[in-house]
C-alpha cells in the first residue's frame, strides 16, 4: 500500500486543529434525509480495516450509531499522497467515478496538512499512533533509544526492514550520514517487513505500533519498543476525521459524538477488542 498518509507526517505539529470556516446550514439535515452516513475508510490497512473489520469500520460505526445514522462503510485505495486521498474520498471525488464519502478515518490531525487542503476541515483527534521498533531480543538484546548515532549503529551490523516512503524509512535512510543504507530492507506494506522479521531476513522492523501489534499478534519472540531517538523529531501524531470545509454542522456532530465514545470508554474499548494499544490523542 501506498503509504503517504504517514509520509507527509515529516511535518507534523501533533496538535488539533479547528479552522474558522463558513456555515452550511443543511448538510447535516441533507445527510439525516439519506438515513446514512458514508465512511471512507483504506483498504487493507490492518488493524485498522482488512475485509470488512477493523478499528477504523467499528469506529467509524460507533459515530454514526452516535449520530442516528446507518453506517455505510466505503474502502478505498491509498493514492499517491494524502492529498490525493482527501481530494478523492472527501471534496472531490476519484476520476474513476467514485463519489466522495461524508467522512475520511485516519486522518493526520495536523495544521501543514490542513494548510495545504484548504477544502477540507481536518478534527476529532481519536489516537496517536506512534514509531516502534520491533527487534529479534535474540540479535538485538536491549531496547534501542537515544542518540540515533549510538542506538542505531547496530544496524550498520544488521539489517531492519521498513515499509518503502514512509516516515520510518525516510529517518533511517538519513541516520548516520547515511551509513545504514545498505542494511534497510524496504518492503510494500508493515504486515510484510514483519514477515520478513518472522522469517529472520531482518533483526528488526520501524513502523507505526498499532501496525507492529497487528502483525506480530500472539508472537512471543519480539519485542515492540517505542521509537525514541534525539534526531527523530516526529515520533508520534494524533489521527482524526476529515469532512468537506464547509459542512460546519456535520464537522460539529461528529467532534461530539467522538468526544462522548471516547469520555465513555467506547473508543479505548475498540483497540482493546483488536489487541491494540490505545494512546489517548
Amino acid at each position: 500500500m501506498k503509504t503517504d498518509r504517514r509520509a507527509c507526517l515529516r511535518a507534523l505539529a501533533a496538535l488539533p486543529l479547528w479552522l474558522a470556516l463558513p456555515a452550511a446550514a443543511d448538510d447535516l439535515e441533507t445527510i439525516r434525509s439519506r438515513g446514512r452516513l458514508r465512511i471512507a475508510v483504506y483498504n487493507d490497512f490492518p488493524p485498522y480495516a482488512l475485509r470488512g473489520k477493523g478499528i477504523d469500520i467499528d469506529l467509524g460505526r460507533a459515530i454514526a450509531e452516535k449520530l442516528g445514522l446507518a453506517p455505510e462503510i466505503v474502502g478505498f485505495n491509498a493514492d499517491e499522497d494524502m492529498n490525493d486521498d482527501l481530494r478523492n474520498m472527501v471534496w472531490k471525488g476519484h476520476y474513476l467515478g467514485t463519489q466522495p464519502a461524508d467522512v475520511m478515518m485516519h486522518v493526520p490531525v495536523d495544521e501543514h496538512l490542513a494548510r495545504a487542503n484548504d477544502k477540507v476541515r481536518i478534527l476529532a483527534p481519536y489516537h496517536r499512533e506512534s514509531l516502534a521498533l520491533a527487534r529479534d531480543p535474540s540479535r538485538i538484546p536491549n531496547a534501542l533509544s537515544g542518540s540515533a548515532a549510538v542506538a542505531l549503529e547496530i544496524f550498520t551490523r544488521e539489517k531492519v526492514g521498513v515499509e518503502t516512503t514512509t516516515l520510518a524509512d525516510a529517518f533511517l535512510l538519513g541516520a548516520l550520514n547515511g551509513r545504514l543504507h545498505d542494511n534497510i530492507v524496504h518492503y510494500r506494506s508493515v504486515a510484510e517487513a514483519a514477515a520478513g522479521l518472522k522469517a529472520g531476513k531482518v533483526a528488526a522492523v520501524l513502523a507505526p505500533q498499532g501496525e507492529l501489534e497487528a502483525a506480530l499478534t500472539a508472537e512471543t519472540r519480539f519485542a515492540i519498543d517505542a521509537a525514541r531517538f534525539a534526531e527523530l523529531k516526529i515520533d508520534g501524531w494524533p489521527l482524526g476525521l476529515a469532512v468537506k470545509a464547509e459542512q460546519s454542522s456535520l464537522a460539529e456532530a461528529l467532534a461530539a459524538a467522538v468526544a462522548e465514545l471516547k469520555q465513555d470508554g467506547t473508543v479505548a474499548a475498540i483497540f482493546k477488542r483488536h489487541g491494540i494499544t490505545y494512546q489517548p490523542a
